[in-house]
């Protein structure tokens, strides 16, 4: 990252690596040069970096090929999280969003791809992804994305957060909460960039994308706090707080998760509280699972994709505060810790597979306001690596 930065007014570069270099060093030295050189910009970008072309000078180049290569796609699908997180949401919609995964998936054989528009989600009761959607004049979507390679013997099951905007609905957000709301489907965007990455370097492993997708705008169809919501499956939910809208809409994904497609794991990324930069500061991600073998696993993971996570607690005393006079559950209970209460309603939703189940918040480290280390200003792409 160091070097893409240094050498930004240059074209060509050319490293003489030592000899034996590991073959993991040099696919972390590809990924911070692919990563630290991103820009997003919709206008002219007079900074952009001139650095096009990098040679390695190794003494054997064809070990390193299948490093360089995993490095080029890992880069490509985090710069692609980037770019659908970052674009304005004067552009990005539900609709546009759903496109831009059927355009990129489009060419990638093994992958099928499902989008269920709201005539849909309401015959199938997706309750959740049409309330917090009904507000906009731009309706919900629910993008299934699988790969399905014949050797598979594992399903995992990832579940992104896909809010293309958040006024906060009628629970309206103050302006400084609100300006950067574009972000608020970054979970979403992980999930499908690492599903096509998984695709494209062809990993012997089951994986289906759900990615619920909705504008939560202020309007006269605009679900009220105090509503009861049903959700799929039939659990309701009532939901005091408009601005809660990320958890209903992830509950309809994971219930669904559960009852058809009954994944071997199930794991859910999303900017879901601001709870999370209070608790563990900018840079870090809140992980809840119940599962000691699942969290040691993806927290090796994480780290290993020099991003950060810790994990939090799931405390059986804060389940109470769950309980709702008229539905089955409160959504937006006020007591207790805004990031593990919304946990623990999301886990309210994996039936048979609470114990298998994973959930990072990870609304802090989606986004970065200077450029520092393989990041650049903007969207992170955090969770497409890990």
């Amino acid at each position: 990252a160091a070097l893409a930065r240094a050498s930004k007014d240059e074209t060509h570069v050319t490293l003489a690596l030592p000899s034996g270099v590991a073959p993991e060093a040099v696919r972390g030295l590809a990924e911070g040069l692919l990563l630290a050189s991103y820009r997003f910009r919709l206008g002219a970008d007079t900074d952009a970096p001139a650095l096009s072309d990098v040679d390695l000078a190794v003494t054997d180049p064809e070990a390193y090929e299948q490093a360089v290569e995993v490095a080029r796609t890992t880069a490509r699908m985090t710069r692609l999280a980037r770019d659908l997180t970052n674009m304005p949401s004067s552009v990005k919609n539900p609709q546009w969003f759903a496109e831009q995964v059927t355009e990129a998936a489009a060419d990638l054989p093994g992958l099928t791809l499902r989008v269920r528009e709201p005539a849909q989600l309401a015959a199938e009761g997706f309750g959740g992804i049409l309330a917090v959607g009904g507000g906009s004049a731009s309706g919900p979507r629910l993008v299934e994305l699988d790969w399905h390679p014949a050797e598979a013997r594992t399903h995992v099951v990832l579940v992104g957060k896909g809010i293309t905007f958040d006024t906060g609905g009628i629970s309206i957000k103050p302006v400084p909460a609100m300006k950067l709301m574009r972000k608020d489907m970054a979970g979403a965007a992980a999930v499908v960039a690492a599903t096509l990455g998984a695709a494209t370097l062809g990993l012997p492993v089951r994986v289906t994308t759900l990615a619920p997708l909705a504008e939560n705008m202020v309007s006269g169809a605009a679900f009220r706090p105090g509503d009861v919501v049903r959700h799929y499956g039939g659990m309701t939910s009532e939901t005091t707080n408009s601005d809660a809208e990320g958890r209903l809409v992830l509950a309809d994904a994971l219930a669904y998760a559960v009852q058809e497609l009954k994944p071997d794991l199930l794991v859910d990324l999303a900017t879901l509280t601001g709870a999370n930069a209070v608790a563990l500061g900018t840079r870090t991600g809140a992980l809840y699972s119940d599962n000691d073998q699942l969290a040691e696993d993806l927290l090796a993971a994480i780290r290993s994709a020099g991003e950060s996570a810790w994990r939090m607690p799931l405390p059986a005393d804060y389940v109470e505060h769950l309980g709702s006079d008229l539905a089955d559950l409160h959504s937006a209970p006020t007591q207790g810790g805004g990031s593990v209460l919304a946990a623990l309603y999301l886990r309210e939703f994996t039936g048979d597979l609470a114990d298998r189940w994973l959930h990072i918040d990870m609304s802090a480290p989606s986004w970065c306001e200077r450029n520092d280390a393989e990041l650049t200003r903007g969207a992170t792409g955090w969770g497409v690596r890990g």
